[in-house]
């Protein structure tokens, strides 16, 4: 099992793209992903996008994790 974070993009360069979460910023790889777009959302694990996912799925996601990482003493 792996967990993947939504994040939204930013910039596309190539194969690569400036993504975001939460003000934090990181360079991944759209090698899966050909076809995205700035603003999209997409699922980041070990640094590739993996899928795509509308801002409303992310938007959970996130407030899943948050819960789950308030949780952990």
């Amino acid at each position: 099992m792996c967990l993947a974070i939504p994040m939204k993009i930013l910039e596309i360069d190539g194969v690569t793209a400036v993504t975001a979460v939460e003000g934090v910023t990181r360079r991944i790889r759209l090698d899966l992903l050909p076809d995205v777009s700035v603003g999209d959302y997409v699922l980041v694990h070990a640094g590739l996008a993996i899928a795509t996912v509308d801002a409303a799925a992310a938007r959970e996601t996130l407030e899943i994790l948050q819960r789950l990482a308030d949780e952990v003493p």
